[in-house]
């Protein structure tokens, strides 16, 4: 009995969690976050040379093949979620997977490979400003996404822009993010009626966008990566928290609206 609670131990207890437990002194080192996107301009001053490694997922005969990205950002929108990242989490490295193209759009089995090929990595956290209407797939990312929640790694999703189911921002396991307005990233609310349970600033942000250029943009895809920085910081601190304590952590370390 004694060696089975042994391995019970915790290599991080939730005693006391609070903002300063949480995040002090956090800057995301030796944490790795996947953006699927467009890609990301590795050079672009936003992201701080902080660009690991770039890969890109091409589609052969209906399969997804993952191979070394030489285009870099396709749009602007994987750049501005990488910039987002490394604003609030400095030390952190990036992996860019490009499963979208010029057009901001993509396949769901690029987007559902490259989602494998992140969690194969060993990722910490993935950031996904992007999602999928695709009912034939859901069944095919519903377990990528547990493959992901026991494999240890965090997925953070933007919710839909556009009333609707899309996936994987729905699945329970994975930590969904729609937008606020209040102008910043230290701000972010638990929503206990999910499916979509946080919210964060994603209304006019300054963000950065493509050939080293940068513009202001509203939508829950610029929310997600707030979140998804946050997640990376609290990793970076507490290396033994599953991906379930570090949606707890987010939720219990969240403001608390303030009636009008």
């Amino acid at each position: 009995m004694k060696d089975a609670l042994a391995g019970l131990a915790r290599e991080a207890r939730l005693d006391r969690v609070d903002r300063e437990w949480a995040f002090d002194g956090a800057a995301g080192r030796g944490v790795t976050v996947a953006i699927l996107d467009s890609g990301i301009e590795a050079d672009h001053h936003a992201v701080h040379g902080r660009v690991l490694e770039q890969v890109a997922v091409e589609l052969r005969d209906g399969d997804p093949v993952v191979v070394k990205d030489e285009a870099g950002d396709l749009f602007g929108h994987g750049t501005a979620c990488g910039g987002l990242i490394v604003d609030l989490a400095p030390e952190i490295e990036l992996i860019s997977v490009r499963v979208l193209g010029s057009d901001l759009r993509g396949r769901g089995a690029a987007f559902l490979g490259g989602l494998e090929w992140a969690i194969d990595r060993g990722v910490d956290v993935v950031n996904l400003s992007l999602s999928s209407k695709s009912e034939v797939l859901f069944a095919d990312f519903h377990e990528v996404v547990d493959r992901a929640y026991f494999a240890g790694v965090t997925l953070v999703s933007a919710a839909n822009n556009a009333p609707g189911a899309s996936y994987p921002s729905l699945f329970s396991s994975v930590v969904s993010v729609a937008a606020h307005e209040e102008p910043d990233p230290w701000s972010w609310y638990y929503n206990p009626r999910p499916p979509v349970e946080f919210g964060a600033w994603g209304v006019d942000v300054p963000i950065a966008w493509k050939d080293g250029g940068s513009t202001v943009a509203t939508g829950n895809s610029f929310a997600a990566p707030q979140i998804a920085a946050l997640a990376a910081l609290l990793r970076s601190k507490h290396r033994g928290l599953t991906p379930f304590e570090i949606k707890a952590v987010l939720a219990a370390t969240a403001d608390v609206p303030t009636p009008d």
